[in-house]
């Protein structure tokens, strides 16, 4: 391990085991750690930590509450939660965030498999760690078994099957994970409908005060950042509630913007533009007319 700019930095399994004072990995490019079984004095408070692989969290009991989006909420079912390569994370302050048992493994492992293309596709590795997955019963049963036929096929003798097996395997918790995130945003419609009526809000302050003369149009980013989301999750979130990625849903809302300026005012297209955040009115009748079939001008004259 090396240290960057005050990050922590772990280029290999094996840094990894010597970090947490553990016999070295049965295979260099994969492992479980159980940190039931580890002291977290091996991790410094607040620390910077990059790691050259991917991580996988399972906390079976977890007990108390995360972070998830702006407010608090129960983490006793357990749950998952997901690092992809080069993300920077902060070491946690809590004991209890150390519980549970975690996959590691390296691009290299899944290299030359249809995985190694297809990974990218499951959009949670790019969501926030305080974005985790919660699992119901059932479905922590159904991972606990995957991590424990994983667990079993690293404590095997390596041949010449033991990494398709194994690829197989993680391909199954990503399938599965993407079902249960599904589900989740399905059932925590309380929590979703909050984020949903606060991403309305937003934007609507955002036309109300002419956000768009002085920064443009409003961006997955920024609205992302006000509504203290990762853009992935907040856009697969959305997807799955309304049919809508995040972009898709901004546009909507410029084009409701437009009819509801276009019907009520007399301001020209391109002043609409302009306040909309666009830097050319073109841009505004394309978007007009490919979402709504009329020109902004054809739809004024509806209405005369």
């Amino acid at each position: 391990m090396h240290q960057q700019a005050n990050i922590s930095h772990l280029q290999s399994i094996s840094q990894l085991a010597r970090l947490l004072e553990l016999p070295a990995p049965l295979h260099p490019l994969i492992t479980l750690v159980d940190y039931n079984n580890i002291s977290i004095e091996r991790f410094p408070k607040g620390q910077k930590v990059s790691l050259d692989f991917y991580k996988i969290s399972f906390k079976p009991t977890f007990k108390g509450h995360i972070k998830y989006g702006q407010g608090y909420y129960d983490f006793e079912e357990g749950g998952l939660a997901f690092l992809k390569p080069n993300q920077v994370v902060f070491s946690p302050e809590e004991k209890e965030s150390y519980e549970g048992i975690a996959l590691y493994f390296h691009p290299d492992f899944i290299r030359n498999y249809p995985l190694a293309s297809t990974i990218n596709h499951y959009g949670f590795f790019a969501y926030d760690v305080s974005e985790a997955l919660f699992l119901s019963a059932k479905e922590k049963e159904i991972i606990s078994g995957l991590f424990t036929s994983i667990a079993g096929e690293l404590a095997n003798n390596i041949d010449l099957f033991s990494q398709d097996v194994l690829v197989s395997q993680i391909e199954l918790l990503l399938n599965y994970s993407n079902r249960f995130y599904n589900r989740q945003f399905i059932t925590r419609k309380a929590v979703n409908h909050e984020i949903i009526t606060a991403l309305e809000e937003l934007l609507n302050d955002y036309f109300e005060g002419e956000k768009g003369l002085k920064t443009g149009l409003p961006s997955v980013k920024y609205i992302s950042e006000e509504l203290k989301l990762s853009q992935r999750y907040l856009s697969d979130m959305l997807s799955s509630l309304t049919g809508k990625n995040t972009q898709q849903y901004i546009q909507n809302a410029i084009i409701e913007k437009a009819k509801e300026k276009l019907s009520t005012t007399t301001l020209s297209v391109s002043q609409i533009a302009y306040q909309l955040g666009f830097e050319h009115s073109q841009s505004l009748s394309k978007l007009f007319k490919s979402k709504t079939s009329l020109s902004p001008l054809e739809f004024r004259h509806s209405f005369n």
